[in-house]
């Protein structure tokens, strides 16, 4: 692997593909966006290199040898939280849907254009600098629900239970406007980018996820709130119980 020539924007990518040509023009590309380039050609070289070098994203394919995308993705999860963009020719919603599931921010076809790329990664990238965590870091609901934003994971009833990076911040985004109708189009925006800002159906897949997690009954919901055709809220509650 060549050294990572310096970044002018302070920003390291990870390009995880086997075959060298694709990783060398990915290179080109993202180097002319004033980007540093490390790169991997297998889902194990990938997790070494998230635990050594810290990336700033990754860019992980999917159709490996040996341990392909997911199995690699899933690795990574265990240990950061460095925002993944999936690359692959399997542009279908299943295998979509399992990568986001796993954990991946974004998900971009081989066969998209450079500029889309790249655009991809800004978007995700600025998404990861937008997420602070709250003043607040851990935030009492009531006495069955506590959030803990640090740690990224939320206390049901006495049990601590692991959030995904993706339900972190449609979680952040919710609590921080607790009370407020926030519409599909703003939490699709804030959570993964204007381009999926008309994916209502991502957001109900999430949304989902959420409540599964946090609701005594699921599918009556007594924190996350739907305002049918328009949006979700966060149940209010009184900062003085934080």
């Amino acid at each position: 692997m060549p050294d990572a020539k310096p970044s002018p924007t302070g920003e390291t990518i990870l390009v995880v593909d086997d075959e060298p040509a694709l990783v060398d023009l990915t290179r080109a590309t993202l180097e002319r966006e004033g980007y540093a380039v490390i790169d991997a050609a297998t889902g194990l070289e990938a997790v070494a290199k998230v635990r050594d070098y810290l990336p700033d994203l990754v860019l992980l394919d999917v159709m490996m040898p040996e341990m392909d995308g997911f199995e690699a993705l899933r690795a990574i999860r265990e240990m950061s939280n460095v925002p993944v963009i999936m690359l692959t020719v399997q542009d279908n919603e299943a295998s979509k849907v399992r990568g986001l599931e796993l954990g991946a921010d974004d998900y971009v076809a081989k066969t998209a254009g450079r500029r889309e790329l790249v655009s991809r990664i800004r978007a995700v990238l600025r998404r990861a600098r937008l997420a602070q965590p709250p003043t607040r870091s851990v935030v009492k609901v009531d006495d069955d629900l506590t959030i803990d934003f640090d740690r990224r994971e939320v206390i049901v009833r006495g049990e601590a239970i692991r959030l995904r990076p993706t339900e972190y911040k449609l979680l952040y985004h919710l609590v921080q406007n607790a009370g407020r109708l926030l519409t599909h189009e703003q939490l699709l925006t804030k959570v993964w980018g204007r381009e999926y800002r008309d994916d209502t159906q991502l957001l109900r897949l999430y949304i989902t996820y959420l409540r599964q997690k946090i609701e005594p009954e699921p599918a009556r919901p007594r924190y996350i709130l739907n305002e049918r055709g328009l949006g979700y809220r966060f149940v209010e509650f009184s900062p003085n119980d934080a």
